[in-house]
């Protein structure tokens, strides 16, 4: 049986730059998908939460999708033992660019 203890969502610094470039109208929409998705098993793959394979946006382990056409990225890793959450970034997805606090990663 899994243990239903929540992780604990700890939210890196630059992630209020992020949301900045993002429209307010979504801001509830990507917290509640951040709580739902990760607070009990954040390293479980699904459909729309992936482990990175290759290096990401700020050294991330892994990504969760969400929004109209999943647009919205979080990049986050997790640290099992203390049962933490480190959500490091949120960007927007759009075609083949992907959009962090304004600044453009490749893909």
């Amino acid at each position: 049986m899994r243990s239903r203890t929540p992780y604990k969502l700890v939210y890196d610094i630059g992630v209020l730059r992020h949301l900045a470039r993002i429209d307010r109208k979504h801001h509830a929409l990507i917290r509640e998908e951040i709580e739902r998705a990760l607070l009990y098993e954040p390293t479980r793959e699904t459909r729309n939460r992936k482990p990175l394979t290759r290096p990401s946006v700020l050294d991330s382990a892994w990504e969760l999708r969400c929004g109209a056409g999943n647009c919205f990225r979080i990049f986050y890793r997790t640290d099992q033992d203390a049962r933490e959450v480190r959500i490091l970034a949120i960007g927007i997805k759009e075609r083949d660019r992907l959009s962090v606090g304004g600044e453009e990663f490749p893909l």
